[in-house]
């Protein structure tokens, strides 16, 4: 209009602009986690034979028996090697002795008779000692042991009545009947007055070491009592 001074429009301003490329972009923080529970680890069971000394509990200045577990057919092999430990590292102070628990039998086999000797505990050897580091670490680490009898790694003492039980039994005078034959199986007489008879077994007394045989006798059976030695299995 005239009269009225034309305004100009204002021109528009240059703003900077950010240059997004190099400035890092915040993230929000994470709320924090919270710790894991530790997991529990299996607490390993002591087995007999554990290369692991003994507790300060289960020592002793008192000798005992304990029972030592090897393999089994190694007992002789293994009381030689123990011998030889117990002389050449100085330890008869401590440990005294050495056994096998043995019984003497007599089997009857093809009509012979013998005497033989069978362990009684098979796998096990017998070792009286006064415990310690230093006498289990010998008993122990003997070639053909395989460990100490007790609970975990405490070694068990036998009982005083177990040990008069076991000497006695090996201190028989006379030796036992090995019995090959059981109720009910045919055997051989082998001697007496009815030697080279056939029968079946109906009784095995083995506190008196008397054996009953069923024999055919004049067309009847017939009971008759004999000793262990005079049968064998047919």
């Amino acid at each position: 209009m005239a009269g009225m001074k034309e305004e100009k429009m204002d021109e528009p301003m240059d703003l900077p602009i950010e240059d997004t490329s190099t400035t890092p972009v915040e993230k929000p923080a994470r709320k924090p986690r919270a710790p894991k529970a530790p997991r529990k680890q299996a607490v390993p069971v002591p087995q007999v034979g554990e290369d692991e000394m003994p507790s300060k509990e289960s020592m002793t200045n008192e000798r005992a028996w304990y029972v030592v577990h090897c393999y089994s057919g190694y007992e002789n092999k293994v009381r030689h090697n123990l011998e030889q430990r117990i002389d050449t590292m100085g330890m008869k102070d401590r440990i005294f002795d050495v056994i096998i628990p043995t019984q003497e039998e007599i089997e009857v086999k093809e009509g012979k008779r013998r005497t033989v000797e069978r362990h009684v505990f098979p796998g096990y050897v017998l070792v009286n000692l006064i415990l310690t580091d230093d006498s289990w670490f010998v008993v122990r680490n003997t070639p053909g042991v395989t460990g100490f009898v007790g609970m975990g790694n405490d070694p068990t003492p036998l009982r005083p009545e177990e040990v008069t039980q076991i000497l006695k039994r090996m201190e028989a005078e006379a030796p036992t009947v090995k019995v090959s034959y059981k109720a009910g199986e045919r055997v051989r007489i082998i001697d007496g007055p009815f030697n080279d008879f056939r029968g079946s077994v109906s009784e095995i007394d083995m506190e008196r070491s008397k054996v009953r045989i069923m024999v055919n006798f004049f067309g009847r059976e017939t009971p008759v009592e004999l000793d262990f030695l005079q049968v064998e299995k047919a």
